[in-house]
């Protein structure tokens, strides 16, 4: 499935929930920088206003003070420096709010700031499609492996390896790092980290690729 192709199966997901009277739950995942956030920026771009929230899993970051305390600094965005079963909990919620609920509020990843802010993102009970995307919504280690169960669809995003890493490198630049520093955590704690999420592939419903020249500028 490409780009435009996975626009017209959200679409019939949101018509499914708007028949239904419910609401569906979206993941998309993949390897760090392969695409998960451009994806999904393109899909609440292209589905009619106030039809679909983005909720992502890089809300549920320990906070840097946490993962200091608990060594695990050097490996930031590994499963285990996650809040895992706040994000389950969260889907849950998600899943059985009915329309005369009040809102569910997540939390947001600041990226200028590196640190999850709690509360930042609403999602109204009338809304009836939820994106959420990160890396690990197919892993099967901990309280993740409840996540597939929460999706009614699971999509795994893919780009050429060289692109992926590229990005990576790019991304991290543009947040502070050196380029030599920036190198080193796109080819060391984030391929230990991709290499984990690559064994999660087959578990998707679909495989979703991205072409080099899809719209970056929604990155």
């Amino acid at each position: 499935m490409h780009a435009e192709q996975a626009v017209t199966a959200a679409l019939t997901l949101l018509d499914q929930a708007r028949r239904s009277g419910g609401r569906r739950l979206l993941g998309i995942t993949g390897a760090p920088g392969a695409g998960k956030s451009t994806l999904t920026a393109l899909l609440a771009a292209r589905l009619p206003e106030g039809s679909c929230a983005v909720v992502p899993m890089d809300g549920f970051h320990l906070a840097d003070a946490a993962l200091q305390r608990l060594g695990r600094a050097q490996r930031k965005g590994a499963p285990d420096t996650f809040d895992a079963a706040g994000y389950v909990a969260l889907l849950q919620r998600l899943r059985s709010a009915g329309p005369q609920d009040p809102p569910v509020w997540a939390p947001q990843f600041e990226r200028d700031l590196e640190q999850p802010l709690a509360g930042a993102i609403e999602v109204p009970a009338e809304v009836p499609l939820v994106i959420t995307e990160g890396n690990y919504l197919l892993c099967e280690q901990g309280p993740w492996a409840h996540l597939g169960a929460l999706l009614d669809a699971s999509w795994f995003v893919e780009v050429p390896e060289e692109l992926r890493h590229r990005r990576l490198i790019e991304r991290h630049e543009r947040f502070g790092k050196s380029p030599q520093a920036a190198r080193d955590w796109a080819l060391g704690t984030d391929e230990d980290n991709a290499r984990l999420v690559a064994q999660t592939r087959d578990r998707a419903d679909v495989v979703v690729h991205l072409a080099p020249d899809e719209p970056l500028s929604l990155l």
